[in-house]
């Protein structure tokens, strides 16, 4: 199994470097791929900025890059329910961490936006701090 940078899977996803695009297919189709989650986090932020791909594209990147039979995301099932709360309107990385929240009973945060959305799709109890 091989572990890949943000780096192999924006070239693999964006296709705007030729030579390096084509490195990373090959790397991608010919191996089995280990993805770290921290590296879709990293890879969501770049996607959306400096390649302005909007919450849609960036879900549907994701989706088809998990769908490769050789890929193995880590954590995958609190990794597409992210998927599923990013598509639905929340910020990737609040939906990272929230659904990563292991055995916790509840999660906090300062952001009222975050809450409110977290609010209505978690299972885990959301604290709005002051």
């Amino acid at each position: 199994m091989l572990s890949v940078d943000t780096n192999v899977l924006v070239r693999f996803l964006v296709r705007d470097h030729p030579e390096q695009s084509a490195q990373a297919g090959e790397l991608i189709h010919d191996n089995r791929i280990w993805i770290a989650k921290s590296v879709l986090l990293e890879t969501e932020w770049v996607l959306r900025d400096p390649y302005a791909y909007s919450p849609v594209q960036v879900a549907a990147a994701f989706r088809e890059l998990s769908g490769l039979p050789q890929v193995e995301i880590e954590d995958e099932l609190h990794v597409a329910q992210a998927f599923d709360w990013f598509e639905s309107g929340m910020d990737f990385a609040d939906a990272l961490h929230l659904a990563s929240s292991g055995g916790a009973r509840e999660f906090a945060t300062f952001d009222r936006r975050f809450a409110s959305k977290a609010a209505k799709v978690a299972t885990i109890k959301v604290l709005t701090l002051h």
